[in-house]
């Protein structure tokens, strides 16, 4: 793959990147409007589809940084976007041009003063993979062997800029009318300045390694902070399938089963006992070892679960308080999903709305065991999201709802229940993590 031997750093050369892409995509619509007047409206609008997602996200894995990484995010919408963003996009998950070596030895004398020979027996200054925020390489040191992580140039300097330029087609496409915009935007832009910062990265990597260490068919790498910096971080070299490509090859049920199960407990565990959680459950993020165990990786992006908030929200799992309409919409108030301001017509459209998505997201918490593999379970819920969010009455109303701690935790939920569709875990028994 093509190097880069320099990314856009400032505000002014950032935006120059995204009008020219903003024009391409104009052209695009003018060859669109032609072609559905010679063949069928939808096949032009596949084709149109195409065309935009391929430029965007060329646009973007050049960008890099939280450009990049609200494409990775939008990736996982798969109810939202069409199918040709949601391949494009998916590929920034560890899939786009990595720095040149003149760039990654900057960065190394940057950080430490030293090159990486002088750091490191061997380094490999070719990028084994290269994602939105960082790339890894291969080293070596005393006999073991490491994945270092480096950090693009200007990323976290970046962040700010490039919420500013994607916020008005963020606010378009989720129906966001401004009024409490900030409060979602701000909670974004801290996470993604978290994940600029290697040293909380590494902080929270052993945190979490510490605490998920004893659950069964699950491992991690050991994190090295004499080897680790700002925008440097080392840890152990970890070899294995990502969970995508091993989903698309296994015909092992029981072992899909076993890894589900893992991914399932570790997920479970985090949220209500360390009331913290891994909040980027993406394939890029693990891998399937030659030993049959999942490995876990990359903890950049935790979410800290405030108790105000957990008790509420893991209290619409319970289907009693689901169908008592009184405690329902209570829990509705208190999770910021209805307002003291509200119409009568928005209370009656947003209630109903919200208990017929939760009635199906939260079946898996009504059995013992559920099966993961069943494809009527995500097709329910996408056909349940695609109406509501293509519903004239939603449109007119504004459906930015809930507290600002639904993005990371509504993220991480269903990023899980994908992961475990894609590995098409069955018999996963829901409540394992309470005998762990």
């Amino acid at each position: 793959m093509k190097t880069l031997k320099s990314i856009p750093i400032s505000k002014i050369h950032r935006a120059s990147k995204l009008v020219k892409t903003g024009a391409k995509v104009g052209v695009n619509y003018l060859k669109y409007y032609g072609d559905k007047m010679v063949n069928s409206e939808a096949d032009a609008k596949e084709r149109l589809d195409e065309s935009n997602a391929t430029d965007i996200y060329d646009s973007l894995k050049n960008l890099k940084g939280s450009a990049l990484k609200l494409a990775q995010m939008l990736s996982m919408e798969k109810t939202i976007l069409p199918q040709a963003y949601v391949e494009k996009f998916s590929l920034s998950q560890f899939s786009v041009p990595p720095l040149s070596a003149p760039l990654v030895i900057k960065t190394f004398k940057k950080s430490f003063g030293k090159f990486p020979n002088a750091i490191f027996d061997t380094f490999n200054l070719e990028a084994i993979n290269a994602a939105s925020i960082g790339q890894v390489h291969k080293a070596s040191k005393d006999g073991m062997e490491l994945a270092v992580k480096i950090q693009y140039p200007g990323v976290a300097d970046s962040i700010l800029s490039d919420l500013a330029m994607v916020k008005p087609i963020a606010m378009k496409m989720f129906n966001i009318k401004g009024e409490h915009s900030d409060t979602y935007f701000k909670e974004v832009e801290n996470k993604l300045l978290e994940e600029t910062n290697y040293l909380l990265e590494l902080e929270q990597s052993q945190e979490v390694v510490s605490a998920c260490e004893h659950i069964p068919n699950l491992i991690f790498p050991k994190y090295y902070k004499e080897l680790s910096s700002k925008q440097i971080i080392t840890m152990d070299w970890m070899e294995g399938l990502h969970l995508s490509e091993f989903a698309k090859i296994n015909t092992n049920q029981n072992l899909a089963n076993t890894l589900g199960q893992a991914l399932w407990d570790f997920y479970l565990y985090q949220m209500h006992t360390l009331k913290k959680v891994h909040a980027d459950p993406h394939p890029g993020n693990f891998l399937v070892s030659e030993n049959e165990q999942l490995i876990a990786i990359d903890f950049g992006c935790m979410k800290v679960i405030p108790e105000d908030f957990y008790t509420p929200y893991f209290e619409l799992f319970d289907i009693r308080i689901l169908d008592d309409s009184t405690f329902f919409r209570a829990k509705l108030f208190e999770l910021e999903i209805l307002r003291e301001k509200d119409t009568k017509e928005e209370i009656d459209f947003f209630t109903a709305m919200f208990h017929d998505v939760l009635n199906f997201f939260t079946q898996p918490f009504r059995e013992e065991t559920f099966d993961f593999s069943d494809p009527n379970f995500f097709e329910k819920i996408s056909a349940i999201g695609e109406t509501y969010y293509k519903n004239t009455k939603s449109s007119k109303m504004n459906a930015e709802r809930g507290s600002r701690h639904f993005i990371y935790m509504n993220r991480t939920f269903f990023g899980l229940f994908s992961l475990m569709f894609d590995l098409k875990a069955q018999h996963i028994i829901i409540e394992n993590y309470k005998t762990l």
